[in-house]
């Protein structure tokens, strides 16, 4: 546990000057500078000992396993030994996973990303910020400041801002790419992680961090949770025979979409299914789909390329498909939103009254919120326990109860969940609970 020593004093004053990106893992992988006008494909925030405001984009990863002291994580969140009150010889009590997240706005959304990732931190979990092309790069800048002033997230080293943004049309397939992008720079990081969530800026979480962490460790790590289901109907003709270019994966700046006029037939080498655009989807399956030796997904990310709106149909087609992860699909993507007649492709925005039903269903998270809705607010209170402009208490927080609970810390291996967690337990107890797992995995109709 940290006690506010002087050493840890002289630590936090001295990091903005040798702030580096690695892992907690054996394997680091410490980021080196370099004033190169051609940037290799992963650019990153960071700052130089002249200004804390001077930003730098990291050109180059290294892939030397040796590193400053300062570069990693405080040892306090991750102490060599766990305390006797965390034993990990009790088979009872697993330890806790890791999630990947990859947060992403537009413009004016740097605000609302802050926010999201204040409500969705823990130590263990690691974060990748991105802020579309349309937002200005003051914006960008400004986002890697705040997340560079943070004692908490400085101290676990684990929030990182992309620095070389992508376009993503939420009607195109560029969402794909934004996405298979982002998973790829985490895993590139080479940091320990088991699950990947990609959340956007108009998402919040329904249950701490620590309750969401407590029930995954219960749950085999190849697990995928993915809403998906073969039958098409109207989508057949309006999202998946039309043929589009998409102009985010072609034009730097933004345009509309272009359609053709032809319209193509469904394939016959593979069945598709339509799904969410959120997913909770496990480290395995990312490899897979990123640097696996099989080439299906490679050759349905070409296909759906062309597709209107393919991010919902992209991941449940890959998985469906797959002898190797067919078996691990769970067909609830622990997302609550609301749709009514006049949001059928798009969720309609939630508010104050839609709180007992995001409650009553067991979710993870929700969509779509307005920025600073009053729901929000209620949320954080009552389900988070969190307040303004601070993260979300958990086992590692040892500070008095206030805004400054988590800025004394101790081991990140310890959890506290809450009701979150049995709300979480008995809608994921009840899917596999309930006779239906298997037969509504990946069912083609």
């Amino acid at each position: 546990m940290q006690n506010q020593d002087s050493s840890q004093q002289q630590q936090q004053k001295q990091w903005p000057y040798s702030f580096s990106i690695s892992s907690s893992s054996s394997s680091s992988t410490p980021t080196t500078l370099f004033n190169n006008p051609k940037p290799k494909p992963i650019i990153l925030y960071t700052f130089i000992p002249i200004s804390l405001i001077s930003i730098i984009f990291i050109l180059s990863l290294s892939s030397s396993n040796s590193h400053s002291p300062l570069s990693g994580p405080d040892p306090f969140l991750f102490p060599g030994h766990h305390p006797i009150i965390h034993d990990h010889t009790n088979k009872a009590t697993p330890s806790p996973p890791s999630i990947a997240y990859l947060i992403s706005g537009s413009n004016g959304d740097s605000g609302r990303i802050l926010r999201l990732l204040f409500a969705s931190y823990h130590p263990l979990n690691h974060y990748l910020l991105h802020l579309d092309p349309s937002a200005a790069m003051l914006d960008r800048e400004n986002l890697a400041l705040m997340v560079q002033v943070n004692p908490v997230f400085s101290a676990a080293n684990n929030v990182y801002v992309m620095g070389k943004p992508d376009f993503a049309y939420p009607k195109g397939s560029s969402p794909v790419s934004m996405t298979l992008h982002g998973a790829s720079i985490l895993l590139r990081l080479n940091v320990k992680w088991d699950w990947f969530v990609s959340l956007n800026a108009d998402a919040y979480p329904l249950v701490t961090q620590d309750d969401l962490l407590h029930i995954l460790s219960f749950l085999p790590k190849d697990m995928n949770f993915v809403n998906h289901s073969s039958y098409i109907g109207w989508k057949e003709l309006r999202k998946l025979k039309p043929i589009i270019v998409d102009p985010g994966l072609y034009l730097s700046e933004g345009t509309e979409m272009f359609y053709a006029t032809q319209k193509r037939e469904l394939p016959s080498a593979y069945h598709l299914f339509t799904g969410s655009t959120f997913s909770i989807l496990s480290r395995s399956f990312m490899e897979f789909c990123i640097s696996g030796t099989d080439n299906l997904p490679r050759i349905l990310l070409m296909y759906f390329a062309n597709t209107p709106s393919s991010l919902s149909s992209y991941f449940p087609t890959v998985l469906c498909n797959s002898r190797q992860f067919i078996r691990t699909v769970i067909n609830q993507n622990l997302f609550y939103a609301a749709f009514d007649n006049h949001h059928i492709n798009d969720p309609r925005p939630l508010n104050s009254t839609d709180f007992d039903d995001m409650i009553h269903s067991g979710a993870a998270f929700a969509r779509k919120f307005e920025p600073d809705d009053p729901v929000l607010d209620l949320i954080d209170e009552k389900l988070l326990g969190r307040s303004p402009q601070s993260v979300v208490p958990g086992g590692w927080c040892l500070g008095e109860p206030g805004n400054s609970t988590c800025l004394t810390w101790g081991d990140a291996n310890i959890l506290r969940p809450g009701t979150g967690s049995r709300r979480l337990e008995k809608a994921i107890v009840g899917l596999l609970s309930n006779g239906t797992f298997r037969s509504s995995q990946c069912i083609f109709e």
